[in-house]
């Protein structure tokens, strides 16, 4: 009898895991394996080099997309689309040897306080988008050789959101939160080492400039043993947010200040029209730097918007509006149990009250009508009697003063 042999490469059948046999040939899986590769290369080489070619989203339809997710913010949602926008247009720049004109990227950074909605304005971003996107916290960051993540552990996560994938992974985009944690501790330079803050900084630099960087494929801390991929941040559009606790008093210091002796009315009229509750609004990146943040970095964060603070008609709408908002999640919820919820208007105003009282933003909504409706939650699923639930005031009250919710007043 016939022994079976890979007409490539000369294997016999007992020797491989699978042996396809054609009308005169037979190959093994080693060959098939070698052979897709091989495919997969000239496929690249036939390339022409053109950029990659991506569904260009306006940025008045992004603008709209995030109108159905996200109240209110309409600077912020503009400068992100535009951005955003303009990245989609520089990678599909074609290379003209006689053209001098290069675009460069521009990097975003986000001001505004706790709960106004600058990660979820970013997670919604992320929804929409043709290239790679990832989310990173820089509070977690330390110096290279410490305790902590490199900065280089960004990068994983984007490369991650790309299937490992070096080319999509060097056309997409990072937003970096949490980025006033990692501020200057203090004005004057010290002895000991910043690890968290502004040796953070200075290793953000090179991420944020523009260079090929070598990133552990797993995460993690480097070792010496560790395979690593290199990765070409240059096209990788940075956005960075952050609440910036405190920043108000150095814009209002900054405004504030005049010369010594009798102010002359027109110096008096500008400082009549300053919106005392919305001081972000005049930020800038003097009061970056005041706050702690290095030059260089303020540098290559070349677009500065802020985010306005929720008053109580935007939580509102934060309720009830959105595609997502909090009572068509608890409609759904309830909807599984085939149980109608109602919320009164009554009831949202008290839920919007406490919210505003609590400073915690479009974040301690939910914790609010959680502590409202884990009653029902909890024993309406065992009852098949009940097929209505309506939120009323007094309801809204009763359960929320029984709440630990109610003890975190701040004062």
């Amino acid at each position: 009898m016939t022994q079976v042999t890979c007409s490539f490469c000369g294997r016999k059948k007992k020797d491989v895991d699978l042996m396809v046999s054609g009308i005169h040939a037979h190959i093994c899986n080693y060959c098939i394996d070698q052979a897709f590769q091989i495919l997969q290369e000239e496929k690249k080489t036939k390339d022409t080099g053109d950029k990659p070619s991506f569904n260009l989203v306006k940025p008045k339809e992004m603008k709209e997309y995030l109108d159905q997710y996200v109240v209110g913010q309409d600077e912020a949602k503009k400068v992100i689309a535009v951005a955003v926008y303009n990245h989609y247009k520089r990678l599909m720049q074609k290379v003209d040897p006689d053209d001098d004109i290069v675009i460069e990227k521009s990097n975003i950074v986000m001001v505004g306080e706790t709960g106004t909605g600058k990660t979820y304005l970013a997670r919604t971003l992320a929804n929409m988008l043709q290239v790679p996107f990832c989310i990173a916290d820089a509070t977690v960051l330390t110096e290279a050789g410490y305790v902590g993540e490199d900065v280089e552990s960004i990068l994983t996560r984007l490369l991650q959101a790309a299937d490992y994938e070096v080319e999509n992974a060097e056309q997409g985009i990072v937003y970096i939160d949490e980025l006033d944690k990692i501020s200057r501790k203090s004005d004057n330079p010290s002895i000991t080492r910043d690890v968290s803050g502004e040796g953070v900084q200075q290793a953000l630099l090179k991420l944020l400039e523009g260079t090929a960087v070598n990133v552990p494929p797993q995460g993690g801390r480097k070792h010496p043993d560790q395979k690593m991929i290199s990765l070409n941040t240059e096209n990788i559009l940075f956005i960075c947010g952050g609440a910036f606790d405190g920043i108000k008093r150095i814009i209002e210091s900054r405004l504030n200040t005049t010369p010594l002796g009798f102010t002359s009315n027109s110096e008096s009229d500008d400082r009549h029209h300053i919106d005392d509750e919305n001081m972000l609004r005049y930020i800038n990146a003097q009061d970056l730097k005041s706050y702690g943040l290095i030059p260089e970095l303020i540098g290559r964060l070349p677009v500065l918007t802020y985010l306005d603070p929720l008053d109580k008609e935007t939580l509102n709408l934060i309720l009830t509006e959105p595609k997502n908002a909090l009572t068509k999640q608890y409609t759904k919820l309830f909807g599984m149990e085939g149980i109608k919820i109602d919320f009164k208007k009554s009831a949202l105003e008290f839920i919007v009250d406490k919210a505003v009282e609590y400073k915690l933003g479009a974040r301690g909504l939910r914790s609010i009508c959680e502590a409202i409706v884990n009653d029902a939650m909890f024993e309406l699923p065992s009852s098949k009697e009940v097929k209505e639930l309506v939120i009323t005031r007094e309801y809204a009250i009763e359960k929320f003063e029984k709440s630990r919710v109610k003890k975190l007043k701040v004062a």
